[in-house]
């Protein structure tokens, strides 16, 4: 019989990280689930030393670097039969009570597609790194309470946008619904794009700040490196194409052209042009297969644009706390 819950790790040259975002999960208060590491072809000792240390831990080999999008797709189709999926950043560390936090609230609510975390910033116990993923009119997307003070902030439980993907709990029909996660995303904005088609398939998502997990964020992608930036603006362009319902498309189109000016000029302004400027060409190749991505999506629509309207961020595109 299949574990009530898929806990998906993806490795990619996490060094010791890995080691300590299992040794998180050994010490789990629900004991229903199954651990899978899906390993993305790493080249430094990431499995050993996680083996050496959990030789009782499933390692499945993805044979290349499939990208964090890829891989747990990989995943969730290699283990059949759990009742949710719960995926995990190996740079992510979750305290005793997470995965029953999160899934005595999914069991509470099982019209709910995704369930978020509550993270702490794993440098600085005193930060926020996350209370889930906001959505901006102009297609703009961050963790909401990043780099807020974490007392007193974020403490109730409350509908969101959608979850963070780096420690996030989702229902496997919803999933399977929706058809996973984007693929041709390869990493970075496929947890949103996710959470996007699970809101307009009339799923919702819940924050669950008793679910917490410390969280170091781009340890091994490193922010604002060139492979983040790359991924991060090409696929900013698809999620909003993708998603946005017809006439909030339209209507906001300008609001998305100016951020995406505005970030072409930041990322300019620390050097990075060039990649931006590849990642905004890119997007706009890849628009006709997102466009036809889309018009399925939208077909499977269940949500009013009002209703995608009332969940998104309004005002000045930045964090707040």
């Amino acid at each position: 019989m299949a574990a009530e819950v898929l806990v998906v790790i993806v490795n990619y040259n996490s060094g010791p990280l890995l080691v300590q975002s299992v040794d998180s999960m050994k010490h789990q208060s629900f004991a229903d689930y199954r651990l899978i590491v899906v390993d993305n072809a790493s080249q430094d000792d990431s499995v050993a030393l996680m083996r050496a240390r959990h030789p009782d831990v499933e390692v499945l080999p993805a044979g290349a670097n499939l990208g964090f999008a890829a891989a747990n797709n990989l995943a969730v189709r290699t283990f059949p039969g759990s009742r949710w999926i719960a995926l995990l950043n190996p740079d992510a560390f979750p305290e005793s009570a997470w995965l029953q936090s999160l899934v005595e609230v999914a069991r509470n609510n099982p019209d709910v597609g995704a369930f978020a975390s509550r993270t702490i910033d794993a440098r600085d116990a005193a930060l926020l790194d996350g209370a889930g993923d906001a959505y901006h009119i102009s297609g703009r997307y961050w963790r909401r309470g990043y780099h807020c003070q974490a007392a007193h902030r974020h403490q109730q439980r409350e509908e969101i946008f959608t979850a963070c993907a780096a420690a996030a709990l989702y229902s496997r029909s919803a999933w399977e619904q929706v058809g996973g996660l984007d693929e041709d995303f390869f990493c970075y904005g496929e947890d949103v794009d996710l959470g996007f088609r699970l809101q307009l398939a009339g799923y919702g998502c819940l924050y669950v700040p008793t679910a917490i997990a410390r969280h170091y964020g781009s340890a091994v992608t490193v922010e604002h490196s060139d492979f983040s930036t790359y991924y991060g603006q090409r696929n900013l362009v698809w999620v909003y194409v993708k998603n946005m319902p017809p006439i909030l498309l339209w209507l906001l189109l300008p609001y998305h052209i100016i951020l995406n000016l505005a970030a072409v000029l930041g990322c300019a302004m620390r050097g990075q042009a060039g990649i931006a400027l590849k990642a905004k060409a890119d997007a706009l190749r890849g628009l006709g297969h997102a466009w036809r991505k889309r018009s399925s999506i939208q077909r499977m629509r269940q949500v009013s644009a009002a209703g995608i309207w009332r969940l998104l961020e309004h005002g000045w595109p930045r964090p707040r706390c």
